[in-house]
C-alpha cells in the first residue's frame, strides 16, 4: 500500500511510478528552498502536490478565518504556493528529474468552510499567472505547464486512481 500522510489527510498513490514526500520533517533541504508536499511521477507527467488543510480539526476558528482571507487575496499564492512550485521545480531540475511535464496540484481541505467552492473561484488563474510572471518580465521557460486547484471531493474526481480521505482518530 502506497499511503502518504499530510496532517489528517491520507493519500493512496497505488499504481504511481514514483512517489516522494519532499518536505519530510527531519530530512535536510537546501537553505531557503521551499518544497511541495508530494512529487508523483507518472508516465508522461510529474505531479507537484501541495496540501493546505485549514479544516484540520486542530486548527482554531481564528486560523480558519485568516486562511479564508489568504485564499481570497494573493497572499497565499505569492508567499507560499508559487515559492513552493519554483523550489520543487528547481530541486527536481538540479537532481535531473525534470524530463517530464510538471502539473502543479493544490489540494485544499475546506470541508469546514461554508461556501468552500466560492473561495476558489478564479484561484487557479491567479496562481498560474503568478507562477509564469513573478518579476518584471514573464519567465522565458514555463516550468509548470498547468495547475489544478481542488478541494477533497474534486481531488477524488480528478484523480480517482489516488483516493484521499481524512483520517479519523
Amino acid at each position: 500500500m502506497n499511503r502518504f500522510k499530510e496532517g489528517e489527510l491520507v493519500f493512496c498513490f497505488n499504481g504511481a511510478g514514483k512517489v516522494e514526500k519532499l518536505d519530510e520533517k527531519g530530512v535536510p533541504i537546501p537553505t531557503d528552498m521551499k518544497l511541495v508536499d508530494f512529487v508523483v511521477e507518472e508516465g508522461a507527467r510529474t505531479l507537484l502536490i501541495e496540501v493546505k488543510d485549514p479544516s484540520n480539526r486542530n486548527a482554531p476558528d481564528k486560523e480558519r478565518e485568516k486562511y479564508a482571507r489568504k485564499i481570497s487575496t494573493n497572499e497565499l499564492i505569492s508567499n507560499e504556493l508559487v515559492p513552493k512550485a519554483r523550489g520543487a521545480y528547481t530541486f527536481l531540475h538540479l537532481m535531473e528529474r525534470d524530463s517530464k511535464r510538471f502539473l502543479y496540484v493544490v489540494v485544499f481541505g475546506l470541508d469546514r468552510f461554508p461556501n468552500e467552492k466560492a473561495l476558489l473561484i478564479g484561484f487557479k488563474e491567479r496562481l498560474l499567472q503568478r507562477i509564469r510572471h513573478e518579476g518584471k518580465e514573464p519567465w522565458k521557460r514555463q516550468y509548470i505547464y498547468d495547475c489544478i486547484v481542488v478541494d477533497l471531493n474534486d481531488w477524488n474526481k480528478h484523480f480517482p486512481e489516488y483516493p484521499v480521505f481524512r483520517e479519523v482518530i
